[in-house]
């Protein structure tokens, strides 16, 4: 379908009159890991906004239907949002306290379809007026352009994370309403980072202060570090941008100016986060760069992996044995990027993908096996993956362990 259908699609849905709810389907959200929920998750605030009738704790399992028209793939379905409160219904411990939408009709739909798992997913909501209902049309980003056409509108939008566009306000994507965590306040950030934005190093470094976690195993250290970088770099972005916008700007080609200068250190911060935070456990984990591992090294003219082991002589010496050589891919989505890795070393026919994509569907993780590709997912998401998956899904931790055999 040509480009033009998604980037018109946008523009129709853009304005006053819509609030996006923008988020990567998991494998909770889809069929793919064959659990019960059916239906792609909302907190609570924002499908409580879009249906304010829903927030009555005092009644079991509130509902709503309205029209959804998911416009990517042409199809219209009376869909149920609801809020699953049994916790407030006798079953305090155990009992659910979320919101979701259901009603799709199964994997028919490419809202459920497990195939869609890890896509990039609009949901555009037109707020009524006082006597209307709300209605919503969604976008199913069919491929990498599609998601790449989204980012380039509103930033990055990692797996785990959701934001609402425009921005709600008051925050900045899901600002952390206290000092509970790594949210630095303006006196905590250091005074050359507010003159010039701080490296991607910079910043995951300051993560690696406030969250050192050396007694937590790679996989949860990595997960915490991630979130800890990601609320310091929406401090500092928000302390050296939120004066310029309450300035003001003086005509449309400075807004426009700040605003992709904003968008693309997003993307940036976003496409070397997770390949900064490994190569700093791998670091902390008595790993020796340059004889244990090396970093974006040269495999092939023009070819650079995110990393190598056991090093870049080993790799390139022929003696070496080719079954003790291994590479590791980093991306932190990988439904279509997989394909990415498959030419980066030539000599290793089994590449790993580090990612923190929840969740592939069964057929997808199939063609990945196929093709060579093993995956690396921390701890803490696995539990997102189709059951059958699962077991052949190698934790960060394992993965450190095997290489350390690798010299041996």
């Amino acid at each position: 379908m040509p480009i033009g259908d998604i980037v018109e699609w946008l523009d129709e849905h853009s304005g006053a009159n819509f609030t996006w709810y923008i988020k990567r389907l998991s494998g909770n959200d889809t069929l793919a890991n064959g659990s019960h929920q059916a239906g792609p998750y909302f907190p609570r605030e924002v499908l409580f906004g879009f249906f304010p009738s829903l927030a009555r704790q005092e009644i079991k399992n509130p509902d709503v239907h309205f029209d959804l028209y998911l416009d990517s793939h042409a199809d219209h379905r009376n869909v149920r949002a609801i809020w699953y409160n049994n916790k407030f219904h006798g079953n305090a411990t155990g009992g659910r306290n979320e919101t979701r939408l259901t009603g799709f009709g199964g994997s028919a739909s490419a809202l459920l379809d497990p195939e869609s798992t890890g896509a990039l997913t609009i949901f555009a909501f037109k707020m009524p007026s006082s006597s209307e209902q709300a209605i919503c049309h969604a976008w199913v980003c069919r491929d990498e352009i599609e998601e790449e056409l989204v980012e380039d509108r509103v930033g990055p939008v990692e797996p785990g994370r959701w934001m609402t566009w425009p921005p709600q306000q008051g925050h900045l994507f899901n600002k952390p309403p206290v000092r509970a965590s790594c949210w630095l306040q303006s006196h905590e950030i250091p005074t050359p980072w507010l003159t010039k934005f701080p490296s991607s190093r910079e910043i995951i470094h300051k993560a690696v202060e406030l969250r050192s976690d050396s007694t937590l195993n790679p996989d949860r250290r990595l997960l915490r570090r991630r979130e800890c970088e990601y609320e310091i770099f929406l401090s500092v972005e928000e302390a050296i941008e939120l004066p310029f916008i309450k300035a003001g700007f003086q005509n449309v080609d400075s807004f426009v100016s700040r605003a992709q200068t904003i968008l693309q250190r997003r993307k940036a911060r976003s496409g070397r986060s997770l390949e900064l935070h490994t190569r700093e456990i791998f670091i902390e984990e008595r790993m020796i760069e340059g004889a244990d591992f090396v970093h974006q090294p040269e495999s092939e003219p023009g070819k650079r992996p995110d990393f190598l082991f056991p090093s870049a002589e080993a790799y390139h010496d022929s003696t070496f044995p080719s079954e003790r050589l291994k590479m590791l891919a980093v991306k932190t989505t990988c439904r279509d990027r997989w394909r990415q890795i498959l030419n980066e070393a030539d000599r290793i026919p089994a590449k790993h993908l580090l990612t923190l994509q929840e969740g592939v569907s069964e057929s997808q993780f199939r063609e990945m096996t196929g093709a060579g590709v093993r995956l690396v997912v921390p701890e803490g998401l696995t539990e997102k993956f189709p059951r059958s998956v699962q077991p052949h899904l190698q934790s960060l931790e394992s993965f450190i362990a095997d290489m350390r055999l690798l010299k041996k």
